[in-house]
């Protein structure tokens, strides 16, 4: 790229904030829009926390871009003295016998030189009481994973970059043909809007699902749903799909699904959980937390995944156009690996070779979910 190159970002979400940041590190003249707000209400990014961790099965290229991630969080939270951002509670993957998912992580794992512990069930059931674990299961725990801070960090990220002197604007966004503002290169990073600006490329290639998540209060004065006595979780096993996170900031105890909701429009819908999923949840919580199975509701929220035919990412040029490009398709597991994708983008705008996985070619027309 010349280094007189100019840049608008559509979508100041997670994508959208770490790549105009980047940008603008290296000297480019940068926009940043956003119709809502930096990680607004209704943003994917807008939550308040998220998952960091590295274990990914087989797919190593989500492991290195999780680790190569982690470290220029931390590293970004450090040079702009946020070190409360992120909560390095660890991360706790509760396995079965057997599970071939597992197992690939714990090679990935090892590959890439990520620290992790293998807890038998013995050693899960002493170390973590408070988890009503059967006699059969163990976990995968990354001791330096945790939980970023969602809204705070990626609007820490905005005012990073306006502080360097890029220019964040709060205004709707268009399609390419209809875009007013000057920019020699357009990146739409906006998330769960990319197919409503793109309905005949992207339109059918992505699916919105609403997922719906719950806060609820510890006893009080108990410290063992608080860190360090609990990590982030994940239970992903016999079709679960459950994970959350221990009392972060006094919020609650915080429960969501990973299994795909119904479909959701991100600018109309109303945020309220269903009276259904409480009830879901606290049969859950009955299961694998028994002392929080009456545990009052402190807090709810919903968001939506816009997630790929099969989970991977989506960058790539905008087939009619050289300079517009698309970063997006998170797929529910995609805020963390924020500033790997932004360098990404650096590479692939500088001529790099881009990753097939995440070429628009590849996104097909129905759901066939393979990345966990």
């Amino acid at each position: 790229m010349k280094a007189s190159t100019s840049f608008a970002v559509g979508g100041a979400g997670v994508f959208g904030a770490w790549i105009a940041h980047t940008l603008r590190r290296a000297g480019y003249v940068v926009t940043l829009f956003d119709p809502y707000g930096a990680a607004h209400s209704r943003a994917s990014s807008g939550g308040e926390s998220r998952i960091i961790r590295c274990a990914y099965g087989a797919d190593e290229i989500y492991t290195r871009m999780a680790q190569r991630s982690l470290t220029l969080w931390n590293d970004f939270f450090a040079a702009t003295k946020r070190p409360q951002l992120f909560h390095r509670t660890g991360v706790l993957w509760l396995t079965e016998p057997n599970d071939r998912h597992a197992n690939a992580s714990r090679v990935a794992l090892r590959e890439a030189g990520v620290d992790f512990e293998d807890l038998t069930p013995a050693e899960l059931r002493r170390r973590y009481p408070q988890i009503c674990a059967p006699s059969n299961l163990g976990a995968i725990f990354e001791p330096n994973a945790g939980a970023l801070m969602g809204r705070q960090a990626v609007q820490a990220v905005v005012e990073e970059f306006v502080r360097t002197g890029g220019t964040y604007r709060q205004a709707p966004l268009a399609a390419p043909q209809k875009v007013e503002f000057p920019a020699d290169v357009l990146i739409y990073a906006c998330g769960p809007w990319l197919g409503k600006l793109f309905p005949e490329i992207l339109g059918s290639r992505l699916f919105l699902t609403r997922q719906e998540i719950v806060f609820f209060g510890i006893p009080a004065g108990d410290l063992r749903f608080q860190p360090p006595q609990l990590p982030v979780w994940l239970d992903f096993g016999s079709a679960r799909g459950m994970y959350g996170f221990p009392d972060l900031e006094a919020r609650g105890f915080k429960l969501a699904c990973d299994r795909h909701g119904p479909p959701i429009d991100p600018d109309t819908a109303d945020r309220l959980v269903s009276e259904s999923t409480v009830q879901q949840m606290r049969a859950y919580l009955a299961e694998r937390f028994p002392a929080l199975a009456a545990a009052p509701v402190v807090d709810t929220r919903v968001c939506q995944y816009e997630n790929t035919s099969n989970g991977d990412f989506v960058i790539d040029r905008h087939p009619g156009y050289e300079n517009v490009w698309f970063a997006g398709g998170g797929s529910g597991h995609g805020f963390k690996h924020g500033p790997a994708v932004a360098e990404y983008v650096m590479r692939v705008l500088d001529g790099a070779d881009a990753e097939p996985r995440f070429l628009l070619a590849n996104k097909k027309t129905a759901q066939s979910r393979a990345v966990f």
